[in-house]
């Protein structure tokens, strides 16, 4: 019954949440903001040729979104967005290919775009039988970007030139351990480590990142029930504290404490949650964890201890249907 796209005043300090506005989407699975929050960058995960990635301008004062335009993807199931300011990338799931616009100077989409195609090669004959592109984030220094080969287990390598519109892929790629289906990437706060969740082994894999290599460093496991459901990982905005979150089976949130002049983590609880947390985000002031429970129809609201890292839930979880990307404007 969901409409799409909803904005929401967030408090901060109280943890509570107001509606402010929506907008009619279909199946709008991810979305991202660009770095200034003028604008929103959302895809339709559909399973077919409509499948699309769109342009909205922000108004941060109401929380209204304003429609700029539209772009297919060209390949189906786009499950990830990201941008620059110059470009948006989508991971196109069932496509298994990457999605690359240009972007105009009014924040649109432009019509020209470039597919990545990934591979197989994956011992998994179900889930890993075709190509899968899963995620595709850009590096903290902003010269490159890694995408996920999910049915390869291995990530894509590509540079960024500031001169060009459209990233160049390279011959590099970084293999994972094998049966593990990357999922989702991200990079400490200081963008010395990168931290990979892999959906069907339920590791994370942490690199050393430097001038576009990742050299692995450890892996350990989020998802110590094999349910080969893992989804989204964070890292606390201090980068003290790494969170993973599992589906299918003991549905919640792995928490780990992160050792900062190493990069590696120490596991150190786990929080159980709704059903099929697929997504979750911590507000930019490290106080609260919103988990989005798609199958329990509520984002549901924590507070995370400063200290432990652990998560008390405060019960001021937010209904709607179908919640599965949680995104904060400050």
């Amino acid at each position: 019954t969901s409409k799409g796209i909803y904005t929401y005043q967030f408090d901060q300090t109280s943890g509570q949440a107001q509606i402010l506005d929506s907008i009619a989407v279909e199946n709008p699975s991810y979305l991202t903001l660009s770095a200034n929050e003028k604008f929103v960058y959302a895809v339709s995960e559909m399973p077919d040729s409509t499948a699309a990635v769109i342009a909205y301008g922000f108004n941060k004062q109401n929380g209204k979104l304003k429609f700029l335009n539209c772009q297919l993807t060209k390949g189906a199931d786009p499950c990830y967005v990201s941008t620059n300011g110059k470009m948006v990338l989508t991971a196109n799931y069932t496509g298994g290919c990457m999605s690359a616009f240009p972007l105009n100077k009014n924040g649109s989409l432009n019509t020209s775009s470039t597919l990545y195609h990934g591979t197989t090669g994956g011992p998994d004959v179900i889930r890993q039988a075709t190509p899968h592109i899963h995620c595709a984030a850009f590096s903290p220094d902003g010269k490159y970007i890694f995408a996920t080969d999910f049915s390869a287990d291995r990530i894509l390598h590509f540079t960024v030139n500031p001169k060009q519109t459209l990233p160049h892929a390279l011959k590099e790629t970084t293999n994972i351990d094998k049966d593990s289906g990357p999922r989702h990437l991200t990079f400490s706060p200081n963008g010395k480590y990168a931290y990979l969740i892999s959906e069907l082994s339920g590791n994370i894999t942490i690199f050393n990142y430097k001038n576009g290599k990742l050299a692995k460093i450890q892996v350990i496991t989020a998802d110590k029930l094999h349910a080969r459901g893992s989804a989204d990982i964070h890292l606390s905005p201090d980068g003290k504290f790494l969170y993973a979150s599992n589906r299918l089976k003991g549905d919640g949130i792995a928490i780990f404490k992160v050792d900062l002049a190493k990069g590696t983590l120490t596991d150190i609880g786990y929080q159980f949650t709704g059903i099929h947390p697929r997504n979750f985000n911590i507000t930019p002031n490290g106080k609260y964890l919103l988990v989005a429970c798609r199958d329990s129809d509520f984002i549901q609201v924590y507070q995370r201890n400063y200290t432990t890292g652990l998560l008390v839930d405060t019960h001021q979880s937010i209904y709607l249907s179908k919640p599965v990307c949680v995104k904060f404007a400050e």
